[in-house]
């Protein structure tokens, strides 16, 4: 039996799918509360204790918004998830798949997620109890800082998604879509005030990050803030601009 196996003695009330993003679902539970999911691409498993539910015989995996800041975004109305069915992605800073998985599920079985990692005990964890179950998704240890490294080891990308902890995140970010992003493709940051400059208001450190990205020709599409969920967060979505 696998690690993370809850059986389906879990039911919703109703599963629906969310109105602007595919493969992203709304559950309303037993209690009537309305809970973030999305349908489980490895069923019978879960990743980081969140709740199996079925309906109509498919099962889906409930999203955390304390756990995921991707959730967390979509919750603070954030518009636009470039993220779709068969996209091929780069999770830059996978750690041990908590969000990556829902990547995973979103993408499905004609996606792709590469899934970059540095620390090797995380990666472990990330490959035993995630990726094992998930064919869709490739673990890679490496230094996101450092991209040409792995750059045989991933293919050209619809999306890059990045959640490092560490100062200049947005560079980072752009020197990977350099090498792997397609020609209008898109890029979602995760950014972490504190891990750029602690010494610094996050208003600040956001600008900062924003105009990096702008240099690197990246047109800004929306700049969504997480709190409650994640303190001194914001969140980046942004398009490649062609230079031509």
């Amino acid at each position: 039996m696998p690690k993370g196996f809850l059986g389906e003695r879990n039911v919703v009330v109703k599963v629906k799918l969310h109105p602007h993003f595919p493969e992203v679902y709304w559950a309303t539970l037993e209690d009537g509360t309305r809970r973030l999911a999305t349908k489980n691409f490895a069923p019978g498993t879960n990743v980081y204790s969140e709740r199996l539910v079925r309906f109509k015989n498919i099962e889906y995996r409930l999203w955390e918004p304390f756990r995921s800041k991707l959730a967390a975004a979509i919750l603070k109305g954030l518009e636009t998830v470039p993220i779709q069915p068969a996209h091929k992605v780069l999770y830059l800073g996978a750690a041990s798949g908590t969000t990556a998985s829902h990547v995973s599920d979103i993408v499905g079985e004609k996606g792709h997620a590469y899934c970059i990692e540095f620390a090797s005990r995380t990666i472990r964890e990330l490959v035993t109890n995630v990726c094992a179950f998930r064919p869709n998704m490739s673990p890679i240890l490496a230094d996101a800082r450092v991209p040409e490294r792995y750059s045989m080891l991933v293919e050209k990308v619809d999306d890059v998604y990045c959640d490092i902890a560490q100062p200049e995140q947005a560079r980072v970010l752009a020197d990977n879509a350099d090498l792997f992003l397609v020609d209008g493709g898109w890029i979602v940051l995760a950014i972490k005030a504190q891990s750029i400059d602690v010494t610094k208001e996050p208003s600040e450190v956001y600008k900062r990050e924003i105009e990096t990205l702008e240099t690197r020709n990246f047109r800004i599409e929306e700049v969504v803030h997480l709190e409650p969920y994640d303190k001194a967060h914001a969140m980046i979505v942004a398009q490649h601009q062609s230079k031509q």
